[in-house]
């Protein structure tokens, strides 16, 4: 692998013209120069398409797409796949800043890794306030080295549908040809992570690069900060995503594991006084217990 290969980033704005100029810029800044950069808007409401254009207006190179409605992430995304060129890809939000050599130490271990059967290289995050303040890690990192023990790779099906094991998706690179042969992001979800990691993790390999390769905005107007709020939304999401795996999934334990992870799904519904995602939820648990047995 040389800087022959090219790497799309599809950078997704919505509302971020206080950081997407950061994270335009990031990716320009990186060691690996062969990258193709593709910048979404998706209707956004404040200034974040003037700000684009008029930074765009001396980087002939970027691609700007801006939607005429609001689409969401996984359509959104899908769109600007299409236009994508590179073998690689990394999915970047527009208030997210790439490490100088994020994208180097990514497709060196595509590169050197000894799984034949890579989809996905992932890393560790920074996690910064709105201003850029640390607030800490997403995985726990010495502070000094940022270095932790060893997150899992190889066959993670099992460890991602049981939560023992989840993924950074920010600090992710892609394969393209993994991302085409399994349909890209499910646009029935409103977030696409999670469901990409079970349906890639089924067929592939998966590996942890022990480096802190992004910095990861926490923003109060975000979907993991406003969980409690969008719960109805992603418990409908979640509870598509667990059905999906259940399908996918081909041995007894797999049911098994697969249950505990349906029983907070449960737990959640009740909490949050869901009965519609509780009855889902139940009739999931059920069907996995006979599956099980």
């Amino acid at each position: 692998m040389s800087e022959s290969v090219l790497v799309t980033v599809v950078c997704t704005c919505f509302n971020h013209e206080k950081f997407v100029i950061e994270s335009i810029q990031s990716v320009l800044n990186q060691n690996y120069y062969n990258i193709q950069l593709i910048v979404v808007d998706d209707f956004s409401s404040d200034n974040s398409v003037f700000v684009i254009e008029e930074f765009i207006k001396n980087h002939s190179e970027i691609i700007f797409i801006k939607n005429k409605t609001n689409l969401g992430i996984t359509k959104s995304f899908n769109y600007a796949m299409t236009l994508a060129k590179g073998s690689y890809f990394v999915d970047l939000a527009a208030d997210d800043v790439l490490s100088t050599s994020c994208i180097e130490i990514q497709l060196k271990t595509f590169r050197n890794s000894n799984h034949k059967n890579l989809a996905i290289v992932f890393g560790n995050a920074e996690i910064v306030s709105e201003n850029g303040s640390h607030l800490n890690y997403y995985f726990n990192a010495d502070k000094n080295s940022k270095r932790i023990s060893k997150q899992k790779s190889g066959d993670l099906y099992s460890e991602l549908i049981s939560l023992k094991t989840v993924i950074c998706s920010v600090s992710a690179l892609y394969k393209k040809s993994v991302f085409d042969s399994v349909g890209g992001y499910d646009e029935t979800l409103v977030y696409e992570d999670f469901d990409y990691w079970i349906r890639v993790s089924r067929s592939y390999d998966i590996e942890y690069i022990d480096e802190i390769l992004i910095q990861k905005r926490m923003l109060s107007t975000s979907l993991h900060s406003n969980f409690v709020k969008n719960h109805s939304k992603i418990g409908k999401s979640t509870f598509r995503i667990l059905k999906n795996a259940y399908y996918l999934n081909t041995y007894k334990k797999e049911h098994a594991i697969l249950i505990g992870r349906v029983f907070l799904e449960i737990k959640s519904a009740i909490k949050t006084v869901n009965f519609v995602l509780l009855c889902k939820n139940c009739w999931l648990w059920l069907c996995l217990r006979v599956k099980s047995i």
